[in-house]
C-alpha cells in the first residue's frame, strides 16, 4: 500500500503541540545569561523640539545600566531606503531612525531608552526620565491637511505610480447612461497580533545576534547591518515562533537596531518588547482614508469608466499610502480609467501594510458602488459583475495566469442560497431583526520576489528528510505544507519529513509578505528535493549493485522512499538501500527558484467571491452578521486546513474592519485615541457567525512550479463590503464609511 500524496491533505499542523503545551519559545523568551531589558521612553508631543531630557532621578534608580538618548546614542550608520521587503533587501518601516537629533515629528516617537537589570526595574526608572519640549503646531488629520493635499509622484516606496490612466474617463463617462459618484471615509487601523514586537540582542566579539519577531529573517538582518555599518555576514536572526504579525513584521522598525546599540553599550545581551500602546505608534497603521469613486454605466450594466481618487495622510519622511487602487481599477472590464493617489503631509509615523494592504480598502469602495449601480439599473449584483468580467488585465491587454472568478460567483452563490434573496430593501425579517444579503468580489494580486529563493534538501541513511529555508511561521503553518511539499517531491510520508527554518544561517528566502509566502518558498523547497531526489535517482541507476543500474532515470518513481520502475514496482530499492551500502550517512541537495519572465506576459491575481447575511435592529442600531461564504480560486491548495484557517481569519477580520475597528486622532493632542484592546476593538467570539468556505482549484502554470496563489490576504478582501452591501439590503441604507457603527444604524 503506498501513501497518498500529500499536498492538498489537511495535515494537521507540525508545530501545534509546541504552541499549546509552552514548547515554543518567542522572541521575548529567549534565555541569556545577564540579560538586561530596555524600555522605550515616547514623545508625548506630535511636533516640536526637545528642549531638554534629565536622567538624574532615573539613572540614580535600583538596576539601571544606561538611558540611551539623542545626546548619547551613536548616529547610524547609514539609512536604507523604503523598499518593501518582498524585495529581499534591507527594508526598513520608515526613512527615519529615531534618537539621532532633538526634532519630534509624532507622538510616541522614541526619545529615550532605558536599560536595567529587570523589566520592572526599566520600566519604573523610564516613567522618571524626564523630557522638555518645544511644541510647534501639527497636522494629524485629513481635515486639517486637506488644503496642503499633493500628488506624489509614487507611491508604496516607489513602487506604485501616483496617478494610472487608460482610455479618456471624461469620454467614458459622457458615454454612460447612468453614473454613480460617491466618497467613502475610512478610519485608521492598527495591527494587534498577540504577540507585541520584540528583540532579544547578543554581541559575541564582533558577531551580533538578534532573536526578533518578524515576517523575513533575512530583512531584519540586512537593515540592522546597514543601519550599525556591518556586514550582513556579522549579523544572524532567528525567528523559530511569531505570535501573528498581519503586516507590522513586515517592514522592519527601529527597536531590533536600538536593541542592538543598547547591547553594545551596555556590553550584556538585552531584549527590548515593545508594550501593547507602543504597537500603536511603533509599527506603522492602516492610515485614514478617503476614497471618492465614479461610475459610468450603460443601461445594460457595462461599465464605460471608472475615475477612483484616494486621499490619506502619510508621514514627512516617506510618500506611503497602500495601494487602494490596485486590484478596484483591474477586477472588471473597464476601457476608460483613471486612478489617483493625494497625500497630506502629518505627524505621523510612515504608515505600512495591514493585511490585505489596499485591496481592503479599494474594494470596499468599488464593491459598495457596484452594489449601488446593480440596484440602479435593476440588475442581480452577481449579473452585474459577470457582464464586467474581463479574462484579461484590462491595464496591459495580459491574459490572466488563471481565474476562477465565474466559478466562485457560482458556487458561493449556491452555497450562501442567493436565489433566496429578494431585491427589494427591507424585504426579508426575522422577528424585529430586519435580515440583509450581500456579496462583493474579492481579488488579490499574486507577487513574486526579484531575487532567487533558495532551499536546501538533506536525507539521512534512515530514510528521514529534513528541508531548510530561512523563513519565520508566523502563524501561517509553513512549516506544516512545506513538509508536505517536500514529502512528496521525495516520495516520502509526511511524517519521515521536516522542515527547519526562521534562520539566516540557511538558505535565504525573502519576506513571506503579500501573500507571497506559500508560493515562493513551495517553490524553492520543491526545487531543492526534486534535485535532491533526482540526484538519488541517478546515483542508483549508475550503482552496478543496485536493481535499477541502468535504468533510464525518467522510468524511476519513488513512493514512501523505496525508488521502483514506473511499469515493474517490484524492481527497485529503498533510499536507505542505497545510501547504507554507500556508506553514506546523508546526502543534501540544494535549490534556487526566481519567476520567470514568462510572468511579465500575465496577469497574475487571486479571485474570490464574498457572501454575508446580517441582521440589523433597527431600533437599538444593533447589526450581526449571522453567516459569512467565501469561494476561492487560489491556484493549487497545498494544504486544505491551513488554507482554511487563513481565510476564515482573513473573513473575520473584514467583519472587524466593517463593523469594529478604528482608531482616531485627537487633534488638539496629536494622539491616537485608542492605546490598548480596551479601546480599539476587534472581533471576539461572541462576533464571530458560521463561516462557509469553498475551495476552487485552478490549474496555473505560469505563477510558480506548484500553481501556488497564496490566501493568507484575499479571504479579507470583498469581506467588508459583503456586510455593508447586506447592511443595505436589510435597512434601505447605504453607508459609506468604515467602520459601521450603531450611530451609523439609528
Amino acid at each position: 500500500m503506498t501513501t497518498a500524496p500529500a499536498i492538498g491533505q489537511p495535515t494537521d499542523r507540525v508545530d501545534g503541540r509546541h504552541k499549546v503545551t509552552g514548547g515554543a519559545h518567542y522572541s521575548a523568551d529567549i534565555h541569556l545569561d545577564n540579560l538586561a531589558y530596555a524600555v522605550l521612553v515616547g514623545a508625548r508631543v506630535p511636533s516640536g523640539r526637545i528642549t531638554h531630557i534629565d536622567t538624574t532621578e532615573a539613572m540614580d534608580a535600583r538596576g539601571v545600566f544606561a538611558i540611551l538618548t539623542h545626546e548619547n546614542l551613536p548616529r547610524i550608520a547609514a539609512q536604507p531606503p523604503l523598499i518593501p521587503s518582498l524585495a529581499g533587501m534591507p527594508a526598513p518601516g520608515q526613512t527615519f531612525f529615531p534618537l539621532q537629533d532633538e526634532v519630534v515629528y509624532y507622538t510616541g516617537q522614541p526619545v529615550a531608552l532605558v536599560v536595567a537589570d529587570t523589566l520592572e526595574r526599566a520600566q519604573h526608572a523610564a516613567a522618571l526620565v524626564r523630557v522638555g519640549y518645544e511644541e510647534t503646531p501639527s497636522v494629524t488629520t485629513l481635515d486639517q491637511g486637506r488644503d496642503q493635499a499633493y500628488e506624489p509622484e509614487a507611491i508604496f516606496a516607489g513602487f506604485i505610480p501616483g496617478r494610472n490612466q487608460r482610455g479618456d474617463v471624461e469620454a467614458g463617462l459622457a458615454q454612460a447612461d447612468v453614473r454613480i459618484d460617491a466618497a467613502y471615509t475610512y478610519a485608521a487601523n492598527n495591527h494587534n497580533p498577540i504577540e507585541p514586537s520584540a528583540t532579544t540582542a547578543a554581541w559575541d566579539g564582533d558577531q551580533l545576534t538578534l532573536y526578533d519577531a518578524t515576517q523575513g529573517v533575512a530583512a531584519t538582518q540586512l537593515t540592522v547591518a546597514a543601519l550599525l555599518g556591518l556586514t550582513p555576514s556579522k549579523v544572524r536572526v532567528l525567528s523559530h515562533f511569531v505570535g501573528g504579525s498581519f503586516g507590522c513584521k513586515a517592514m522592519i522598525w527601529a527597536h531590533p537596531a536600538l536593541a542592538a546599540l543598547a547591547s553594545r553599550m551596555t556590553g550584556c545581551p538585552v531584549r527590548l518588547t515593545l508594550t501593547r500602546e507602543q504597537m500603536f505608534t511603533s509599527v506603522g497603521h492602516r492610515e485614514e482614508q478617503e476614497q471618492r469613486i465614479t461610475l459610468g454605466a450603460t443601461t445594460q450594466g457595462r461599465l464605460t469608466a471608472l475615475r477612483h481618487h484616494k486621499l490619506s495622510p502619510t508621514s514627512h519622511f516617506d510618500d506611503w499610502a497602500e495601494p487602494s487602487l490596485g486590484v478596484a481599477g483591474q477586477i472588471y472590464a473597464c476601457p476608460n480609467y483613471e486612478g489617483v493617489y493625494r497625500l497630506i503631509r502629518a505627524n505621523t509615523m510612515t504608515p505600512t501594510f495591514m493585511r490585505a494592504p489596499g485591496e481592503a480598502s479599494g474594494m470596499f469602495a468599488l464593491e459598495c458602488a457596484m452594489d449601488d449601480l446593480a440596484r440602479q439599473l435593476g440588475i442581480d449584483p452577481i449579473e452585474l459583475r459577470l457582464r464586467n468580467y474581463t479574462d484579461t488585465d484590462p491595464n496591459t491587454g495580459n491574459p490572466w495566469s488563471s481565474t476562477g472568478l465565474k466559478e466562485c460567483y457560482q458556487r458561493g452563490a449556491e452555497r450562501f442560497g442567493w436565489q433566496r434573496r429578494n431585491p427589494e430593501p427591507r424585504s426579508h425579517r426575522d422577528g424585529h431583526w430586519l435580515i440583509g444579503y450581500g456579496m462583493a468580489t474579492a481579488g488579490y494580486p499574486v507577487y513574486g520576489p526579484n531575487n532567487p529563493q533558495r532551499a536546501r534538501a538533506r536525507l539521512y541513511a534512515d530514510g528521514t528528510a529534513v528541508v531548510q529555508a530561512a523563513t519565520p511561521d508566523f502563524g501561517t503553518g509553513v512549516a506544516t505544507v512545506m513538509t508536505q511539499v517536500a514529502a512528496d517531491a521525495l516520495g516520502l510520508p509526511v511524517e519521515r519529513c521536516r522542515f527547519e527554518g526562521g534562520d539566516t544561517a540557511l538558505p535565504t528566502i525573502a519576506s513571506a509578505v503579500g501573500s507571497s509566502g506559500s508560493g515562493m518558498i513551495s517553490a524553492a523547497v520543491h526545487t531543492a528535493a526534486t534535485n535532491l531526489r533526482d540526484q538519488l535517482v541517478a546515483q542508483a541507476v549508475g550503482d552496478a549493485q543496485s536493481p535499477l543500474h541502468g535504468a533510464d532515470p525518467s522510468t524511476v518513481v519513488v513512493r514512501d522512499g523505496r525508488m521502483t520502475l514506473r511499469d515493474q514496482p517490484s524492481i527497485g530499492e529503498s533510499y536507505g538501500d542505497l545510501l547504507h551500502r554507500n556508506f553514506l550517512p546523508d546526502v543534501e541537495a540544494a535549490g534556487a527558484w526566481s519567476p520567470s519572465q514568462s510572468v511579465n506576459n500575465y496577469g497574475m491575481m487571486t479571485f474570490g467571491a464574498q457572501f454575508a447575511e446580517v441582521a440589523v435592529d433597527p431600533g437599538l442600531g444593533l447589526a450581526r452578521v449571522r453567516r459569512m461564504v467565501g469561494a476561492f480560486a487560489p491556484g493549487r491548495v497545498l494544504n486544505t486546513k491551513t488554507a482554511r484557517s487563513q481565510l476564515t481569519g482573513g473573513m473575520l477580520w473584514g467583519l472587524g474592519q466593517a463593523l469594529l475597528e478604528a482608531n482616531y486622532m485627537d487633534a488638539r493632542r496629536g494622539r491616537w485615541v485608542a492605546s490598548s484592546l480596551g479601546d480599539y476593538l476587534v472581533p471576539v467570539n461572541a462576533d464571530a457567525p458560521e463561516v462557509d468556505i469553498e475551495l476552487i482549484e485552478v490549474e496555473d502554470k505560469i505563477v510558480n512550479p506548484l500553481g501556488v496563489k497564496g490566501v493568507g490576504e484575499v479571504g479579507q478582501v470583498g469581506a467588508a463590503a459583503a456586510i455593508a452591501n447586506a447592511i443595505h439590503h436589510a435597512t434601505g441604507r447605504r453607508i459609506r464609511k468604515m467602520p459601521i457603527t450603531i450611530e451609523d444604524l439609528l
